[in-house]
């Protein structure tokens, strides 16, 4: 089993200052995390002057504050994405971004991002999907306020733009945030696989870490998880990220949970083994056993240590005659299973 992908979400909670987004990748790299993905919009392409904010916002910022103006001040520039993509090529760790328009696509491609991450409420944007279809690059597609029909159409979009459908990963997401653990919905990520044979994984706004856990024993291959440097921070998505120290926890827990999935196969470990001798039992001498006497299920007895004949074989040496004498609790030797009736 490869490794599961672990990206950490640090969206717009750099609050538009370059200074603490690096932070935000300086604890990204700290934790262990194979990414650090950001969000990357131009506001007047995506946000009308009089579109709401969401629930979770209007309690996250000031109600003062429109959407169009929360979100144009976490823009990043062009510049401002070459100086973080730069900042992590120095450090062990990938630099993404989610596209929300067109034009930021191509600001991604042309900046040699190795993967497109499409956020969920693009998933219905055909120009968006089209243009990230033909851009050729393995594409995450989160799925959050998705029916099934929905992302059968945008990989259709998708795919019909030049992505082949082994590349795309889909990511099962609830965009509430937090997300009630109940409408986590984890089994939903087997749907998606069985039915559009897709890697699957997990974009989670649940509350703490262990529904991010529990994706990764049930088969993702990738995980997202918002983090911030200090949920007290003003902005829409503190509130509801890990903090520093919940981030790497998170990240020790999934390589945890990887490792003891294990290969699938039923055999002895190499950590066991040893324990064998001491766990399991053999044939013993129930009692004094003289040289010529019968081995009867009276006079044999299963006790440990298991450096003899296994119990499971007392039918072989049931009957037949014994080579020499036993003292009580004395192991029966293997050649005895070869011995005469």
């Amino acid at each position: 089993m490869d490794k599961v992908f672990i990206i950490a979400e640090a969206g717009v909670n750099h609050n538009g200052d370059l200074d603490i987004a690096k932070k935000l990748i300086d604890v990204a790299v700290d934790a262990g995390a194979d990414a650090v993905k950001f969000q990357t919009f131009i506001t007047e392409d995506i946000v009308s002057p009089d579109a709401p904010k969401a629930e979770y916002q209007k309690v996250t910022t000031t109600t003062a504050e429109s959407q169009f103006d929360m979100i144009k001040k976490l823009e990043l520039s062009r510049e401002d994405h070459e100086h973080l993509l730069s900042y992590c090529e120095d450090k062990p760790i990938e630099f993404l971004s989610s596209p929300f328009d067109e034009k930021s696509v191509s600001l991604l491609v042309e900046l040699g991002l190795k993967k497109i991450k499409v956020p969920s409420g693009e998933i219905t944007n055909p120009r968006l999907l089209q243009k990230v279809g033909s851009a050729n690059l393995p594409i995450i597609l989160s799925t959050g306020m998705s029916t099934l029909d929905d992302i059968d159409a945008a990989l259709n979009l998708l795919t019909q733009s030049g992505a082949k459908l082994k590349n795309i990963t889909l990511m099962q997401c609830n965009t509430e945030y937090p997300t009630p653990f109940c409408d986590a919905n984890l089994r939903v990520m087997k749907t998606m696989r069985d039915r559009f044979n897709t890697a699957v994984g997990f974009s989670d706004h649940t509350p703490g870490i262990e529904i991010s856990i529990a994706a990764v024993a049930m088969g993702a291959s990738i995980i997202e998880k918002h983090f911030t440097l200090d949920k007290d921070m003003d902005g829409p998505d503190h509130q509801a990220s890990l903090d520093p120290q919940e981030l790497k926890q998170l990240i020790i827990s999934i390589r945890n949970v990887e490792e003891g999935l294990g290969n699938s196969l039923k055999e002895p470990t190499a950590s066991e083994i040893p324990n064998m001798a001491i766990a399991r039992k053999s044939l013993v001498a129930k009692m004094p056993i003289n040289k010529e006497d019968v081995f009867t299920n009276e006079n044999i007895a299963f006790k440990r240590p298991g450096t003899g004949i296994s119990p499971m074989n007392i039918n072989q040496l049931l009957g037949k005659v014994a080579e020499r004498d036993f003292a009580e609790d004395e192991l029966i030797e293997h050649s005895e299973l070869d011995s005469s009736s």
